[in-house]
């Protein structure tokens, strides 16, 4: 069997064992990864402002009107895997290079939609473009990094992305009272001025080997009802019947097809890998705790009197600590692994719930504010602890489609916090369903179990 040759770039120190990048490059790197990431996340943070004054000028409800942050999510949660397993094939720089591109051409088209219609298709393809950003940037870390330089990297890109996310509103709140809201809808068309910046660092990589299509549509299918299904509490009984069709059809399609082409678009490595899907499963209630705050945070408030702008100025203090938090959070990952690091932003994340109840339900800034400022933490140290994990468990030809499939559950993680504040915030109140999400970290902690043991 022919050995694949390894090609030495000069910025990178090679061994037989170990790589050691410049740590400065990878700071830029990371920094630089973790910018996309929040503009990517912007689409939809700053998007959720402009909503009261997009419906009446498109014609259509506020609660139509909401289907553009939906459907936004829900392509960017089919794709994932999708780059994922794309990278794996051809490297990173082509599909992220696409997707940046396809997110930028979406961004423009909804600023200029004539019609709600137009809006909503520009928006799937805005989130399918964004989709590359959070699966390739880690997966281009965890390639290009080792040890504590990825810990300490991957932190990087979680805190600048959650920094980035919580200006989300505010800079939403701030373009939409100077220039409108067909500004805010344009403002991701930032990234791409900076993938110029990130070229070089983003060469080399992939097997070479073909896609196999009709696997990656069988994934995008059943996915996508997933998250059909998850949201359905706040979209009606016929998005729950689609969703539930599209699993009911799509899963036995997909084993079919991972077992007819068990090292095709979703690997048998990857799927039966329990190291994977435990951590994945853990690492949902990470997005959950931080969308029902980005969904119930500014209902309340508004509701109570407060301008827009005002509410994305409280998520200011959270935007520092998110630029704080890679400080603690790689050597934290370094020092006691990735499994107790996940185990730990659970906890924080059912934390950051309860508090938020409290906050929401006595309409008290204070509580509110360090409840997300907690979120922005969880996340800070729970996302690179995914990545890490993932990372580790898996064969590098297939690292990207297992990044892309846990970035898919971790997506749909978020999708169950804001159908839930969304949904059962109508029967029992924003503050009670906040603090029903505090036990999804707890059944989190439970899938962890044998991990936790395996490290102690």
């Amino acid at each position: 069997m022919a050995r694949r040759r390894r090609v030495l770039r000069p910025d990178v120190v090679q061994t037989e064992t170990t790589r050691a990048p410049v740590p400065s490059d990878a700071k830029r790197v990371s920094l630089l990864l973790g910018l996309l990431f929040g503009l990517a996340g912007m689409g939809s943070s700053s998007a959720a402002v402009a909503l009261p004054l997009m419906a009446p000028d498109l014609g259509v409800s506020v609660g139509s009107a909401a289907w553009s942050i939906s459907l936004y999510v829900l392509m960017l949660a089919v794709t994932t895997a999708v780059y994922g397993r794309v990278s794996d094939l051809v490297g990173v720089r082509l599909p992220l290079v696409f997707g940046v591109t396809l997110m930028t051409v979406g961004a423009v088209a909804a600023a200029l939609a004539p019609t709600f219609e137009v809006l909503l298709v520009a928006r799937l393809f805005q989130g399918a473009g964004a989709a590359a950003v959070p699966t390739l940037g880690v997966a281009a870390l965890s390639a290009r990094y080792d040890g504590s330089v990825r810990g300490l990297a991957l932190g990087r890109l979680a805190g600048m992305a959650a920094a980035i996310s919580c200006l989300g509103p505010l800079a939403g709140g701030l373009v939409e009272h100077a220039l409108g809201w067909r500004a805010v809808m344009a403002l991701p068309i930032l990234g791409v001025a900076v993938l110029p910046f990130l070229w070089r660092a983003l060469a080399g990589g992939g097997t070479g080997a073909r896609l196999d299509v009709l696997g990656a549509v069988l994934v995008a299918i059943t996915s996508g009802g997933l998250v059909l299904l998850v949201q359905s509490p706040t979209s009606g009984l016929a998005i729950a019947t689609a969703g539930a069709l599209m699993v009911l059809l799509g899963a036995p399609l997909v084993a079919l097809r991972v077992r007819h082409r068990p090292h095709g678009f979703l690997p048998v490595a990857v799927i039966r890998n329990g190291r994977v899907v435990r951590s994945a499963l853990a690492a949902a209630s990470v997005p959950a705790s931080w969308f029902a705050l980005l969904v119930g945070v500014p209902a309340v408030l508004v509701h109570a009197g407060w301008e827009p702008w005002e509410v994305g100025l409280l998520l200011v203090p959270s935007a520092v600590v998110a630029l704080l938090v890679p400080r603690f959070a790689g050597p934290l990952l370094e020092r006691i692994g990735g499994s107790w690091s996940l185990a730990v932003s659970g906890v924080v994340a059912a934390l950051t719930m309860l508090l938020a109840a409290l906050g929401t339900s006595l309409v008290a800034p204070v509580p509110v504010g360090v409840a997300v400022a907690l979120a922005t933490i969880s996340f800070g140290l729970g996302q690179p602890a995914l990545t890490a994990l993932v990372g580790d468990a898996v064969h590098a030809d297939v690292r990207g489609v297992a990044l892309g499939i846990a970035t898919l559950l971790f997506l749909v993680g978020g999708s169950v916090g804001s159908a839930v504040v969304a949904g059962l915030g109508e029967v029992i109140g924003i503050p009670g369903s906040l603090a029903a999400l505090a036990v999804l970290p707890v059944l989190g902690l439970v899938a962890l179990l044998p991990d936790l043991r395996r490290a102690t």
